[in-house]
């Protein structure tokens, strides 16, 4: 059969399916992410039925539904809030490094692992997915919900952090000294800096270069400038998951509204191809030889990036339930640990388990993590934040309008 037309089957098949699966999920109430990564595993290097004709396509498809899910979150938000709520995220932001940078970092040297191995875990078990928790807001309907600005400061630092991180990440797997580790860490830090200026500054006049009345245009037009401004992130080492996320805080007013429905549909289709292509590279075979090790770990760290939106959310004066959201909603890892992961992986000196290992890790996160998310909408859970409010000392201080709502729910 034609290269093409095997393509083209394979890919059709697939997508197919895809559809399947969300339509199962939704029935349920669930997140169909697992199940995308669940086929992945199925169709991947090592399952049972492997489908190698696409391989190339999806990891294109993977990185463009990264920055769609992250141009579109940038869309909700304007320069100004950002901003504002960076200024607050600082403190959570440390907070979220020491809760769950050292948790990765002091398992590898209690495996002996040694110190370089140290500094990829503890990047690996910090940095949560962006692209996973993007995807599950919009579909649990938080986009709107007041705990999502604190959400979303903590992966806005976590994500501008990986501009540092990289640089000397990569400088210590290849030895490189302090001075041209430094020369890539400046460069990140500038780029970074000169793009949330400009989207401060001329945000208004890049929106007026797009017109809201010819869908077409406008379409084309934000996708060709997020992909281009992604790309120029990426090659001066900077995320490319910035880069569009400033994008979408570029754009403001009837730009940003119409896009974001333009974009809507498109967003959907390569976040599944992302959320696949991610079981696609993995091999099934690996995995059980770390399984409990990276159970382990995956406990630990879930539970600190549960602590990590938990305080975050509370400083910013938000309700328990909102606390709860915050906190369950951020542990899936996904992107960037792969990334770190693949940075170490033929590097010398470094655990050959680490990176199965740290595969192992992502899956475990990103599968129960968008299950577990979805606990504080449960009957259960807010009848037993009804029982807790009720049993607080009358000296307390008085019920936000949040725990009001869920008292009378």
């Amino acid at each position: 059969m034609h290269s093409s037309a095997l393509l083209l089957i394979e890919l059709g098949a697939l997508l197919l399916l895809l559809g399947l699966l969300s339509r199962l999920a939704r029935r349920y109430g669930l997140s169909p992410i697992p199940l995308y990564l669940l086929a992945g595993l199925f169709f991947g290097h090592g399952g049972l039925l492997p489908l190698h004709d696409i391989q190339e396509f999806f990891a294109v498809g993977a990185e463009i539904g990264v920055v769609l899910l992250l141009v579109m979150l940038g869309l909700e938000y304007s320069a100004n809030e950002l901003v504002g709520n960076l200024r607050r995220a600082a403190p959570a932001g440390l907070i979220d490094a020491l809760l769950n940078a050292l948790p990765g970092a002091a398992f590898a040297l209690l495996l002996g692992w040694g110190p370089t191995a140290a500094v990829v875990l503890a990047g690996i078990t910090w940095i949560s997915s962006s692209g996973v928790i993007a995807k599950l807001l919009g579909d649990l309907g938080r986009l709107g919900n007041r705990e999502t600005p604190v959400i979303l400061s903590i992966l806005v630092v976590e994500d501008l952090a990986m501009a540092f991180y990289l640089p000397v990440l990569s400088a210590v797997l290849i030895g490189a000294g302090i001075a041209s580790g430094s020369v890539a860490v400046a460069i990140a830090v500038t780029t970074v800096t000169l793009v949330l200026l400009v989207a401060i500054k001329f945000g208004h006049a890049i929106s007026a270069m797009l017109s809201v009345r010819d869908p077409e245009s406008l379409l084309l037009g934000v996708l060709g400038l997020t992909l281009l401004v992604a790309g120029i992130a990426a090659e001066l080492q900077v995320s490319a998951a910035v880069g569009a996320f400033l994008v979408g805080i570029a754009l403001s007013g009837q730009v940003a509204h119409s896009a974001t429905e333009l974009l809507t549909p498109l967003r959907d289709v390569f976040a599944a191809v992302f959320f696949v292509f991610f079981g696609l590279v993995t091999d099934p075979r690996d995995i059980p030889p770390v399984l409990l090790p990276a159970l382990a770990l995956a406990a630990a760290t879930m539970a600190t990036k549960v602590l990590t939106g938990y305080l975050a959310a509370r400083r910013a004066g938000i309700a328990a339930p909102g606390r709860w959201r915050a906190g369950l909603a951020l542990m899936p890892r996904g992107e960037f640990s792969i990334v770190i992961a693949g940075l170490a992986v033929g590097s010398a000196g470094i655990e050959p388990a680490l990176a199965p290992l740290a595969t192992a890790y992502v899956l475990i996160t990103v599968v129960t993590g968008p299950v577990l998310a979805r606990i504080p909408d449960t009957g259960w859970f807010k009848r037993r934040l009804r029982q807790r409010r009720r049993s607080r000392p009358a000296v307390d201080e008085q019920p936000t309008t949040e725990e009001q709502q869920v008292t009378a729910s």
